[in-house]
């Protein structure tokens, strides 16, 4: 016993001594490197960020409505990051001459990427209200963070804001009506509220307006139904289909973003989790990518067979959403239609369960419906509210229902938007440019416009990429080549 107990005690110093051994070099190179570091000149004091401040600013020109004050440090740069986009250098020049009226995202970086891909940035506090007088509003009601976009909007670019975060549906009227007071001809709608609105309350208007655009699967799919009853009366341009905008900002930007503001939301482990994703259109695919890198297993609803069968190739589950709601633990809409998520599911939903939408505004969840089965609600936490369900189980509704990509995080990356941005600007530039007006309808965006974005953005990430050779042009165009 004693033999044991001296042997152990051999091991344990010769163990310290090992340990010494190894620190020993390590304090030396410590104690060398002093006098050294004591010689090097000090960093240099970097000067403060600059800080915009915007006194009272009526948000609506000529009523008390909504006034607010603020500052904001950082400027253009927030954060170390260039917000200006990285393809402006396409954007158009001849627009000096006639009005805008937008509806846009939260933050501001899409502030600046717009304004900034519209016109030249060197004169963009130098604007004529009455030759080009911008006026942009919040396509959604939750998501304007006001300090930031108003103040880069008002104090660096001189263009009135229509918008204030949390505003009531009443107010996100008021503010549509405000800014087409401004009388524009040309809209730049983001799920086409704002050319509904035209149609249906302000026709006197509709005369003065060349054309438009739409940002939004949800927009575009409204405006097509306009023009398929006759109702629409001017042309617009769906943004939306370009290439150079759904296949990125749809699938890596709404990919991302939405991951983020859930997990910002709710601190969740995606690792494990059963995320049941109801849509598989281009903002699917993309959160079906990056839940699926996180470790998820990722379940798709569809209502498309193609699409169903393309999840399913993708390598996910595919099942109704009746089959899905048991089974789940995150449920994502993104389907752009209402009462995805309905009183049924709710019912058959574990206890846990989370529910967010990155589709449309607040309707893709029946939260009617889910507030009238519970019998109690609280929030537990920014962005998280929990429904106590009769039954007993808890569910917990991001973002109220609507966007939770932009209500709890910051919306897509600049660097995504860029090119959604560059074809809004290039397809305004071409409506503004016309001789003559093109007749009403839903256009796609100009073939000539898509890959000129993909080559500035290429160009901007420093990528080269081949060329067709005449010898391979001919072959190409020709029916008489064979095997």
């Amino acid at each position: 016993m004693y033999t044991k107990a001296l042997g152990n005690h051999k091991e344990k110093e010769s163990d310290v001594k090992r340990m010494i051994a190894n620190i020993l070099p390590v304090l030396l190179l410590l104690v060398m490197a002093v006098p050294v570091l004591a010689q090097l000149p000090p960093l240099p004091d970097l000067p403060d960020p600059p800080v915009i401040t915007v006194g009272a600013h009526n948000l609506l020109p000529n009523t008390p409505f909504q006034q607010i004050g603020f500052s904001v440090t950082g400027g253009n740069d927030v954060n170390g990051f260039n917000l200006y986009t990285q393809v402006e250098d396409g954007g158009p020049e001849a627009v000096d001459d006639w009005g805008v009226v937008g509806v846009l995202g939260p933050s501001i970086t899409e502030v600046d990427l717009l304004t900034d891909t519209i016109f030249d940035a060197n004169n963009a506090g130098q604007l004529d209200a009455g030759i080009f007088y911008p006026q942009f509003r919040d396509g959604n009601t939750t998501t304007l963070i006001d300090s930031v976009a108003a103040a880069a909007l008002v104090a660096i670019h001189g263009i009135p804001v229509h918008s204030v975060r949390g505003e009531d549906d009443e107010t996100y009227y008021r503010h549509i009506h405000s800014a087409l007071d401004q009388r524009p001809q040309v809209t730049l709608d983001d799920g086409a509220d704002l050319v509904a609105t035209l149609h249906k309350e302000r026709r006197e208007l509709l005369e003065g307006i060349i054309g438009g655009t739409e940002e939004t699967t949800t927009g575009v799919l409204r405006l097509r139904a306009m023009a398929a009853d006759g109702a629409l009366a001017y042309p617009i341009v769906a943004v939306n289909d370009a290439d150079t905008k759904h296949l990125f900002d749809n699938r890596y930007g709404t990919g991302q973003s939405t991951i983020d503001g859930i997990t910002r939301a709710t601190n969740v482990l995606w690792a494990g989790k059963n995320v049941v994703l109801c849509g598989y259109g281009w903002c699917g695919r993309g959160v079906a990518m990056r839940a699926h890198g996180l470790g998820a297993k990722v379940i798709v609803t569809e209502v498309q067979p193609v699409r169903a069968l393309e999840a399913a190739m993708d390598g996910f589950q595919v099942m109704s959403v009746a089959q899905a709601a048991p089974i789940g633990d995150i449920f994502i809409t993104l389907t752009g239609d209402i009462n995805v998520l309905d009183r049924h599911h709710f019912q058959a939903m574990k206890d846990g369960a989370i529910l967010a939408n990155s589709g449309h505004f607040n309707v893709e969840l029946n939260i009617k419906a889910l507030e009238e089965m519970s019998e109690a609600k609280r929030r537990i936490r920014d962005h998280v509210e929990e429904y106590r369900l009769m039954n007993g189980n808890r569910l917990y509704l991001l973002g109220e229902g609507r966007l939770i990509n932009l209500t709890a995080a910051e919306g897509h990356p600049a660097s995504v938007m860029d090119m959604s941005f560059a074809n809004q600007a290039l397809c305004v530039e071409y409506l503004a440019t016309r001789p003559q007006r093109l007749p009403v309808d839903v256009y796609p965006v100009p073939a000539e416009i898509d890959p000129e974005v993909a080559r500035l953005k290429l160009a901007s990430m420093g990528i080269t990429i081949d060329e067709l050779t005449d010898e391979q042009r001919q072959y190409l165009s020709s029916w008489e080549e064979g095997t």
